[in-house]
């Protein structure tokens, strides 16, 4: 079985891919994946090149320059993503050849970036604006007004939620969260009950 798991930062999405993989489950976190790439794949960094001249220098992505090309002109992020996106699905499938039983693809961007086509179950975690502001200022050590720049610039709860088959709403302690996965999970007989 494969999980499609999304929801905006802060949300707790972690929490469920530590339950999945302690049950042996293979996770795919595509933001961890992207960044990898960006390490070990020429081609991707010659597209984003070829798109964003002068945005790789010496092989390494300058990702200030790039943010700024593509932070200020809609277009642009299209193109960024449409390159991205297609390299990081590319490497999932890659991953998925060895057919696990579970795995679990972590991705902001599982509708866009259709890896969505690729699940069995799509999940969206979310949790309160409150809670997940007070989660990044913690967990990144950001400010408040960051934080929140942070969540308005990603979908909404119910954009999520509209496209998900599965919704885990997190809004209690974290050994709560933990255990409505473990829960889910059982619910979905991936766990014996």
């Amino acid at each position: 079985m494969i999980l499609g798991i999304t929801g905006g930062t802060g949300c707790g999405k972690t929490t469920l891919l530590t339950c999945i993989a302690e049950q042996g489950g293979l996770i795919l976190d595509c933001d961890a994946i992207y960044h990898e790439l960006l390490d070990t794949d020429k081609n991707l960094l010659d597209a984003i090149e070829a798109r964003f001249p002068g945005t790789v220098e010496n092989g390494t992505l300058q990702r200030k320059k790039l943010g700024a090309l593509v932070f200020s002109d809609s277009g642009a992020l299209l193109d960024l993503n449409r390159i991205t996106h297609g390299a990081v699905k590319r490497e999932v499938l890659r991953r998925l050849e060895t057919q696990p039983k579970l795995a679990a693809i972590d991705a902001i961007a599982l509708f866009e970036g259709a890896l969505a086509e690729l699940c069995d179950v799509t999940v969206a975690v979310t949790a309160p604006e409150e809670v997940r502001v007070k989660r990044l200022m913690a967990r990144d050590g950001i400010s408040e007004a960051y934080a929140r720049s942070r969540i308005a610039a990603q979908h909404s709860e119910e954009w999520f939620r509209q496209r998900c088959g599965f919704t885990l709403e997190n809004s209690g302690t974290e050994k709560q969260f933990h255990d409505k996965c473990l829960a889910f999970l059982r619910q979905l007989s991936i766990i014996e009950s």
